[in-house]
């Protein structure tokens, strides 16, 4: 009783005590007292998501609460209370807590459980064979879908969490064996394919346009694919090895298991009516993503294919609102969109770059060059949105790196893009994909921090260390 309470006390403390020493350093120029009780406030609610004295879900209600109570954002109560729930209406939440229900589906009909059987019967002989394959699935999908919440949580996501159970592995004492690993390899996998291709991330697409129009500097399909190639295939490509080194399941083969699986796919018989359902309407999902954007958006994609999942009896409406674990990502990455947000409100970010930029005065090119990059990657850590942050961060920062002439200005929009994807790995909350493989109990919390620190600073190093050398030699002139 003594320790548990102890346990509480450090992880409520902690945060506290990093919140309210920033709070009591004076307010730096250029930022309003509330801009700075707001950023004392936000690192107060980071740092609780870290050491979680409570649940994450309430961490994030408490801080959005505070802020719109205090009025550190907006001067009215009226338009505080507005801000407070922006991030409720955020579609990326919302085609993340539908890609919940996709699981559901799959787990529902028995879809997932056949998929899976499928795969382990082919390959799961190793442990390694099952990285690959789910790795190569996401990689497949990638130049064709501008969301890794569709592709990884929506697609892959389901039937890679159907696997672990074959092999006496669930979430807790028994993760180890091998779902801690294969989730995972499914979203470092995805950070990694999101950067590949302009068309694998709608915020690659957003900086493409950002870059055109400040920087003047046009970045077709194909530049993109090429620049970014020598890093994606050796991240890609060493990957699954790596997760099995850095993170080893302890079960790695297993001659029986796939025999097995052929015996449960034949007790399954043929393929149910309700499964054939779901297979359509996750091709039917997967097809609008792919090809419908001039007609309708990913979450609108993902909302329709909930509805028709709910109308063919696929999945009930009590199953919908039943699903604890959706409703509860839906409030937690909400409330933690909203609080990135506030930073860009209140002129943190803005702030935060301009200080940096114009601190690089006489430093070597090339260690500018590294320095920027390395912010922009890093600063990720205050955003629960890939595209809050290219939308937020990336304009201020090309602004101030143009007026820098000496600079390759083309080389470091390129990089700037490629972290887009990559950065996802950082934290529980970097993408909309990161919520669904955290929630599966896979990973524990202490673990998806780790994780993400070890294999972000791998994705940066190796991006800069290949990067910037074939790119200046792709192009010498580049500028």
């Amino acid at each position: 009783m003594v320790a548990t309470a102890w346990r509480l006390s450090w992880r409520a403390i902690v945060p506290a005590l990093l919140g309210s020493i920033v709070a009591l350093t004076p307010t730096p120029r250029d930022l309003s007292p509330n801009a700075w009780s707001y950023f004392a406030l936000f690192v107060t609610v980071i740092t609780a998501l870290i050491t979680e004295p409570i649940p994450g879900p309430v961490i994030g209600v408490v801080g959005v609460t505070g802020a719109s109570t205090l009025l550190l954002v907006t001067p009215t109560p009226s338009d505080s209370i507005r801000w407070a729930l922006t991030g409720f209406a955020d579609s990326t939440v919302w085609l993340m807590f539908v890609v919940f229900m996709f699981a559901l589906g799959y787990e529902k009909t028995g879809l997932g459980r056949r998929i899976a059987l499928t795969l382990v019967r082919w390959l799961g002989r190793r442990t390694l064979g099952l990285g690959y394959a789910i790795a190569l699935a996401d990689l497949s999908l990638a130049p064709f879908t501008p969301s890794n919440t569709a592709r990884s949580g929506g697609i892959i996501f389901p039937i890679v969490e159907r696997i672990p159970a074959l092999y006496g592995s669930a979430p807790g004492e028994t993760a180890r064996k091998i779902g801690s690993y294969l989730m995972w390899t499914a979203f470092a996998a995805t950070c990694v394919t999101s950067s590949m291709f302009m068309t694998a991330l709608a915020p690659n697409l957003l900086a493409v346009s950002m870059v055109k129009e400040i920087a003047k500097v046009n970045i077709t399909w194909m530049d993109w694919f090429l620049g970014f190639l020598p890093v994606g295939l050796v991240l890609f490509g060493v990957l699954p090895v790596l997760v099995y080194r850095i993170y080893p399941p302890t079960v790695k083969a297993s001659a029986e298991v796939p025999a097995w699986a052929r015996q449960e796919l034949a007790k399954m018989g043929r393929v149910t009516r309700r499964e054939g359902a779901m297979a359509l309407l996750a091709i039917l999902a997967l097809a609008l993503w792919i090809f419908g954007g001039r007609w309708i958006s990913t979450t609108g994609a993902a909302l329709l294919s909930l509805c028709l999942m709910v109308l063919t009896g696929v999945i009930r409406w009590d199953d919908v609102l039943g699903h604890k674990r959706a409703w509860n990502a839906l409030v937690w990455f909400a409330t933690l969109v909203t609080l990135a947000d506030g930073l860009n409100r209140v002129g943190i970010l803005t702030w935060f770059a301009k200080k940096t930029t114009a601190t690089l005065g006489d430093v070597p090119l090339l260690v500018k060059v590294v320095l920027v990059v390395t912010l922009f990657f890093v600063v990720h850590y205050m955003f629960a949105s890939l595209t809050a942050h290219t939308t937020a961060l990336l304009p201020v920062l090309l602004t101030a790196l143009v007026a820098m002439p000496e600079l390759p200005i083309r080389l470091l929009s390129l990089l700037l893009g490629y972290t887009l994807g990559l950065m996802g790995v950082l934290t529980p909350y970097a993408t909309g994909s990161a919520p669904l493989y955290y929630g599966s109990g896979y990973v524990t919390r202490k673990e998806f921090w780790t994780l993400g620190l070890v294999f972000g600073a791998i994705y940066l190093v190796v991006l800069l260390a290949l990067g910037v050398p074939y790119l200046r030699t792709l192009s010498p002139g580049l500028s």
